[in-house]
């Protein structure tokens, strides 16, 4: 089983709770129309899945997550906007479906944690109906850049790299999103680009603290210890780094991310 190097501590839950449609989908969002069966993978809190399933409902959606940590709270989610939405525990190179059953297969910040993406999306492929679209979005990590510069943020950026390869994934997926899915014999393709912007004193706080406490209380920091890459006093001094760059007045970072629409 591939490994997720962020893992499911409640830092990094508190950065999936904030994914829309709007912030993470856009480049789907134009595609959508009610009706529609789709097929969210890597679902995790479900925030994103429910924004889906409200725009394509009647349409039947399926959430699902390599752990089963997340989906309780999914399933909340899912209860408190009114919508209905079958969340489960599902393997991305098996997919329990039939050939032809989502019209709209999505995955977003999936691929980069695999250690075989050409196998996930000729799978995803193969559960879309003829005519439908798989929606994949990635961050490129390499692209990451922020201000004011800070030796702390770029060993965070150096080690979160060296971390992920040593889980045999991919941190800079975004630039390699057309590239996998020529491998996987997909042609119709539609490739994008979008980024997230944190310039607010609340962004700040709120993208600074998650990743502090992500360098300290998460896989990413149990893994980084585990393999000899990191001390955990390197740890601590990546946590402050972050919340050192949170607290600048003029504080900006921006992430930027592919996306491919596949025609299948």
């Amino acid at each position: 089983m591939d490994t997720y190097t962020h893992g499911h501590a409640e830092p990094v839950l508190q950065s999936h709770r904030w994914r829309t449609v709007e912030n993470s989908a856009g480049y789907l969002a134009p595609h959508l129309r009610p009706g529609l069966d789709l097929l969210d993978v890597g679902c995790g809190p479900g925030t994103i899945t429910v924004d889906l399933a409200a725009r394509v409902a009647p349409g039947r959606v399926v959430g699902l997550d390599v752990s089963a940590a997340p989906l309780d709270e999914a399933r909340a989610a899912a209860d408190r906007a009114g919508v209905q939405v079958e969340f489960a525990v599902g393997d991305v190179y098996a997919l329990a479906a039939a050939d032809g059953s989502f019209d709209v297969v999505h995955a977003h910040q999936v691929l980069q944690h695999l250690t075989d993406p050409v196998a996930a999306l000729r799978e995803m492929a193969r559960v879309c109906r003829p005519g439908g679209l798989v929606a994949v979005r990635d961050v490129d990590y390499a692209a990451t850049t922020w201000f004011p510069a800070n030796p702390g943020l770029d060993r965070w950026l150096a080690l979160y790299g060296q971390v992920a390869r040593r889980n045999d994934a991919e941190p800079d997926a975004g630039r390699r999103l057309l590239a996998w899915a020529h491998a996987a014999g997909l042609r119709e393709l539609t490739a994008t680009t979008s980024a997230w912007c944190y310039a607010t004193p609340a962004e700040r706080e709120w993208w600074g603290r998650s990743w502090a406490g992500r360098a300290t209380a998460s896989s990413f920091a149990e893994q980084a210890v585990a393999h000899g890459l990191a001390s955990a006093g390197e740890l601590d001094a990546i946590a402050a780094a972050w919340l050192e760059w949170a607290a600048a007045d003029d504080g900006w970072l921006g992430m930027l991310h592919g996306e491919l629409l596949i025609r299948v």
